[in-house]
């Protein structure tokens, strides 16, 4: 699995640094081509010579080497399939979480466009304080994957959390990912994301609170496992991701969404987790109304864009159609309706009351299916996008040919 991988190792100023020498020779012994970068703090414990003889290339530590017309933190990155930094001290995250990049670690973290593995290494204390556990949550909400330290005795001879992973954890969170990134190769998925806007006059328009976040975590998670996915996203708040395998197309109502989607098939999965208006405005006017002319609306009933997946015929339907359902009351049970109503393989099902979930960054759902209901812990929207990917990756194999 790791033959022609490139993978780039990062090693900080923590006492851990000398199992990186462990991780490099993992990996070289898989087949991968490893590339190491130490900065100062890492070069403090373990030097430069070591990790070059097993990489079989130049150790990197400064950001300027002989050759001024390089520049190595965008070539380290580019060049890498896999960013794994290992130790990750509590200043290397902070500036990462921060942005901050004023060193060559740092900076290639900064200019990356690949993903990035994490094995914090520190006293418990360390990472028991609040101000670092705001940094953690900022780095996987940006979609950095950490791998949790160990309780053991620490070098500073406390006992708790904080000592760094083993080697061959490590070693089997890398084959997972790329293990991971294939799993989903050759197949199209469809996402929709957002609210939709339905307009009352030229000025005027009904929608509600869904920033896009959700559906936009989902097709980077899809994309991340290989699928090429169309994300047809709505009114949103959130950043629209760039990846290589996401195409994306705006649309404003719910009717456009649907002609989209439609225009988008055929696919193997389809997501739908735009929140779509149920109603829309049957009476809009063309000019913006005045206030002394009254408002009278009259609505008429929005296509449902889920339900017309699922009860396509099923040489046209996608494999699996999932669908959201975000409730303020009786959440599981109008997610059983609608799993039967809309012909669903999956509701996604979450508590909206008091305007939770709504442009937040974490999420708790219910997986709701035919076969099981599985209660999912709190977690962020990324977390939770490559939960419904691993399960669309198991439901996927179940029912392949």
């Amino acid at each position: 699995m790791l033959e022609s991988k490139r993978i780039l190792v990062i090693i900080t100023g923590s006492i851990a640094a000398y199992k990186s020498l462990e991780l490099i020779r993992l990996l070289t012994k898989a087949g991968a081509t490893v590339e190491g970068v130490l900065t100062r703090g890492g070069a403090a414990f373990i030097t430069p010579l070591s990790v070059a003889t097993l990489t079989g290339t130049k150790a990197h530590l400064e950001m300027w080497d002989d050759d001024a017309s390089k520049m190595p933190h965008i070539e380290l990155s580019r060049n890498a399939d896999l960013i794994v930094a290992a130790p990750a001290t509590a200043d290397f995250i902070a500036k990462m979480a921060r942005g901050i990049g004023d060193d060559l670690a740092s900076t290639v973290l900064l200019a990356r466009n690949k993903p990035v593995i994490l094995a914090p290494s520190m006293n418990v204390e360390m990472w028991e304080n609040p101000a670092f556990r705001r940094n953690l949550d900022l780095v996987q909400k940006d979609g950095a994957r950490v791998i949790a330290p160990q309780t053991d005795v620490l070098a500073c001879g406390e006992s708790g959390f904080g000592k760094m992973a083993e080697p061959e954890s490590i070693f089997d969170a890398i084959q997972e990912h790329f293990e991971r990134s294939y799993s989903l190769k050759g197949k199209r998925a469809i996402v929709t994301a957002g609210g939709t806007i339905e307009r009352i006059d030229s000025v005027r328009y009904i929608s509600n609170f869904s920033s896009g976040k959700q559906g936009f975590a989902i097709s980077e998670a899809l994309a991340d496992a290989g699928a090429e996915v169309e994300l047809i996203a709505g009114n949103t708040t959130a950043k629209i991701p760039l990846h290589p395998r996401i195409n994306v197309t705006t649309v404003e109502s719910a009717k456009q969404m649907k002609q989209v989607v439609d225009d988008a098939l055929p696919s193997d999965i389809f997501v739908g987790c735009a929140a779509v208006c149920d109603f829309r405005v049957s009476n809009r006017a063309d000019r913006k109304i005045k206030k002394d002319d009254g408002l009278e609306l009259e609505f008429e009933l929005n296509p449902d864009i889920i339900a017309s997946i699922g009860s396509l015929p099923r040489n046209q339907r996608p494999q699996l159609v999932i669908g959201f359902a975000a409730e303020t009351n009786n959440v599981l049970g109008y997610a059983k309706k609608k799993l039967e109503s809309k012909s669903c393989d999956l509701i996604v099902a979450n508590d909206v009351s008091e305007g939770a979930v709504f442009g937040r960054d974490e999420n708790e759902v219910h997986f709701v299916s035919k076969d099981e209901i599985l209660k999912l812990a709190k977690m962020s929207k990324s977390e939770l996008s490559r939960s419904i990917t691993d399960w669309i990756v198991d439901r996927l194999a179940c029912v392949s040919p």
